[in-house]
């Protein structure tokens, strides 16, 4: 008759170890008392707390020590269906409970992912921005920009206002700035007809400024301060940055292949019209800049204060200059500070300024050309 198993082990026959230092299969018993002992032979080959044992994902039902203390290969595999139940029994984390703490870890991780998307969103993006733009091509912006600006003429049935005084005093004013702006590329600007009281910088070089601020600019140097203030942008190249923050990792596929006349044109015209806003950081340095430039030319740079601030007392919610360029008391401070006041002469004469205040109503109709 053969002899009887230990008390609390089972037949040798039923599990296999291996003891995750070399490929050796050996045949082994396991003896249940405060540890699962696994036994060969009578001696002890290792001993696993309960609360190590895992699951391994293997149609064998078969087990790992968590700690692996016996090498990170070890396992057991167990082909008696009679003792599943049994290592089920005493391995708590065998029947579906957590180990305390578990939850708690998973919370930590998933607050840690949500934190790192949320960083990259606000940081990574508008960082990769900052660095992109400035390698951006002039000829690759400068077709940014005309994407953008036919994005926005689309909105805009009308041509730019091209009153022949009107287009001259423009050109007087912008070619004034420009000499003391010392821009890499030539910027070109416009007036645009609509009631909205804006202004704004495309990507590429193209300044427009809306007949609506026109109307409420009181003397040159208000609407000069605003030109500035854009070409500022343009010299940061603050548009491009914008445009590959708003259009993010999209955009900056877009970048790479040379797409950059659809969607991505589109994101950009869109939202600089309806709500894109510049950073902080970016409308103070374009304020600066303007002071500085306006400096140059003898001229004071509150003025563009006082506009900005007109504008919102009248705005009303409406979509215009403080809409994308957001009104602050520091901003107004900063401007104030940096007024040197009027040391040069006026930018334009009265003459030129009416005419650009006029330069988007119709001119009349010459009898030679009537005819």
């Amino acid at each position: 008759m053969s002899a009887e198993p230990q008390p609390g082990a089972l037949d040798e026959e039923a599990v296999i170890f291996f003891d995750g230092w070399s490929s050796r299969k050996r045949r082994v018993a396991l003896r249940f008392g405060a540890t699962l002992e696994i036994v060969q032979n009578g001696a002890t080959l290792a001993s696993w707390p309960y609360h190590d044992i895992r699951r391994i994902d293997s149609p064998i039902f078969a087990l790992r020590r968590e700690t692996a203390a016996g090498g990170e290969l070890a396992r057991l595999e167990l082909h008696d269906p009679r003792l599943h139940n049994e290592i089920i029994a005493r391995c708590p984390y065998l029947a579906g409970k957590t180990r305390p703490g578990a939850n708690r870890a998973i919370v930590y991780w998933s607050l840690a992912a949500t934190t790192s998307f949320v960083a990259l969103i606000w940081f990574g993006v508008p960082f990769a921005a900052d660095r992109i733009a400035p390698l951006v091509p002039h000829s690759l912006e400068r077709r940014i920009g005309e994407a953008a600006e036919a994005q926005l003429r689309s909105v805009f049935s009308d041509e730019p206002c091209r009153s022949e005084k009107g287009a001259n005093a423009l050109t007087r004013l912008s070619e004034r700035l420009q000499s003391a702006a010392a821009l890499e590329e030539p910027a070109r600007i416009e007036a645009l007809r609509s009631a909205i009281p804006n202004a704004l910088a495309l990507p590429g070089g193209k300044i427009y400024v809306f007949s609506g601020l026109l109307s409420r600019a009181k003397t040159p140097d208000e609407v000069a301060g605003v030109i500035a203030h854009e070409i500022g942008h343009l010299k940061h190249r603050d548009a491009m940055r914008k445009l590959i923050a708003t259009g993010g990792t999209s955009y900056l596929i877009g970048l790479l292949f040379g797409d950059v006349t659809g969607a991505g044109a589109l994101v950009f015209a869109s939202k600089a019209l309806i709500g894109a806003a510049h950073s902080r950081e970016a409308e103070a340095q374009a304020d600066a800049f303007a002071a500085e430039l306006m400096a140059r030319l003898g001229r004071p740079a509150k003025p563009l204060g006082d506009l900005l601030t007109r504008i919102s007392g009248a705005e009303n919610g409406a979509f215009g200059l403080l809409h994308d360029h957001p009104l602050s008391a520091d901003r107004l401070t900063a401007l104030a500070a940096a007024d040197k006041g009027e040391r040069g002469p006026p930018l334009l004469d009265d003459e030129n300024w009416a005419a650009l205040k006029a330069i988007c109503k119709k001119d009349d109709v010459k009898p030679e050309a009537a005819r």
